[in-house]
């Protein structure tokens, strides 16, 4: 074969910090983002392509690698994760590893972060407190990605300064099974092909118990723009818990650069692979896993603000590709850490932390049946919060101008009280 019938391609992936996917059986040249999670993981000796022990074999050509982390041993609460028999490895380190604990002026901060685990699927990610109930996160620390069965809500804990303090809450309705309406989510079903959906990647979680109580980050919605801007001036920085770092202590990384285009790729080639680009930041802080959900932060006068949440590690392979089987494996290059910015999810964030929940199935029921008779949900009245329960009221939040949150909401029910009586007493006249 000679040299004109062998073709080099790009291949774009998605690389979250719970490391689900790496390379393709064959590629083409690929940019990935990959989680900042870890999974246990083998090689599949069909395609070889490295793939998750739960997942079978899959192989996709752009994918999306989570960087949540899920640890070989997690034990019950009280004792939390525990690090691995073999050496973690960083996920993402640009040239040395400037990761160190948290300096004494940033100390007071771990008051303010926390893990959040699931014992029962092994996943661990950072978290951090944004009300006294009220934590922010990556949403496929919670859901998983496209195609994945998602885990149960229930089955959640968050540790407040897990160091030292480990300040324990579940999530808000765990006991009745109600926890699927006390999380906002940007994706429960995040994308890991193009165009990648990383900037949907946010969450926001009520607990049950507010031990959020020795202070809270503010969010800052920053343009990304501005966020550059910030990162030149030394303002940038990144908290976070490790699995490879100082036994989980929370490490400070920074300042970081924030950048649209790298040496190693243009902006036009990473914004063609990911949706809402506008809203997406590149940054290259150094991660290790479990960094999936840690703030982003900015320093102000006020102190330290969120302007984004780190969820993967933009990748890229480039493989040579012959007309017949795949002769050369692909070789992956880090381009930069991916967070989206605060822009994308703070309309939404706000509805959630102001709204009233129904905690009651009857309420849910009530809240069903009215969205039913609007012609908005078309699911069971079982009193249970769920997707096609989120797109109703979604789809009444629209008709009625308002912005679309999906939240089951005491105002949105009385919104819809208002209308289905104005609705029965127009009828009743004719």
């Amino acid at each position: 074969m000679n040299e004109t019938s062998k073709a080099a391609h790009r291949r774009s992936a998605f690389a979250l910090t719970k490391t689900f996917y790496v390379t393709a059986p064959y590629s083409r040249l690929a940019t990935s983002l990959k989680l900042c999670n870890e999974t246990t993981m083998a090689r599949d000796k069909r395609s070889d392509a490295l793939i998750p022990l739960e997942q079978g074999a899959r192989a996709a050509a752009v994918v999306l690698a989570l960087l949540a982390m899920a640890s070989p041993a997690l034990a019950q609460p009280g004792s939390g994760p525990q690090s691995p028999p073999s050496a973690p490895v960083p996920v993402a380190v640009f040239g040395a590893d400037n990761r160190t604990t948290l300096p004494p002026a940033l100390r007071p901060m771990r008051d303010r972060l926390g893990i959040l685990f699931n014992i029962r699927q092994r996943t661990v990610c950072t978290a951090f407190c944004v009300g006294p109930d009220t934590i922010g996160t990556a949403a496929h620390c919670l859901f998983k990605t496209k195609g994945e069965k998602p885990p149960r809500l229930m089955d959640f804990w968050f540790a407040r300064n897990y160091d030292s303090v480990r300040d324990y809450a579940r999530i808000a309705g765990f006991a009745t099974g109600g926890s699927a309406q006390s999380v906002i989510a940007g994706s429960t079903a995040l994308s890991t092909t193009p165009p990648i959906d990383a900037t949907k990647d946010w969450a926001f979680i009520r607990l049950a118990t507010a031990v959020c109580n020795k202070g809270i980050f503010e969010i800052e919605p920053l343009p990304v723009d501005q966020i550059i801007q910030q990162s030149k001036a030394g303002k940038i920085y990144q908290l976070s818990y490790h699995k490879d770092f100082k036994q989980w202590q929370p490490a400070y990384s920074g300042p970081c650069p924030v950048d649209r285009a790298f040496a190693k790729t243009s902006w036009a080639t990473i914004a063609a692979d990911f949706d809402d680009s506008a809203n997406l930041v590149l940054h290259t802080c150094d991660t290790g896993g479990a960094s999936s959900g840690s703030p982003l932060l900015v320093d102000t006068p006020a102190g330290p603000k969120v302007v984004g949440i780190n969820v993967g590690t933009y990748v890229q392979s480039r493989a040579i590709v012959h007309e017949g089987p795949p002769a050369d494996k692909a070789t992956a290059d880090v381009v930069a850490n991916t967070a989206v910015a605060a822009t994308a999810f703070q309309q939404q964030y706000t509805a959630f932390r102001e709204a009233r929940l129904l905690a009651s199935a009857e309420q849910l029921r009530e809240l069903q049946q009215r969205l039913q008779q609007l012609g908005h949900y078309t699911g069971s009245i079982d009193g249970t919060y769920g997707p096609t329960l989120k797109t109703a009221i979604m789809a009444f939040e629209s008709a009625a101008a308002l912005p679309r949150t999906g939240i089951a909401s005491e105002d949105i029910l009385m919104r819809l009280r208002r209308q289905t009586a104005s609705r029965q007493s127009q009828g009743k006249s004719r």
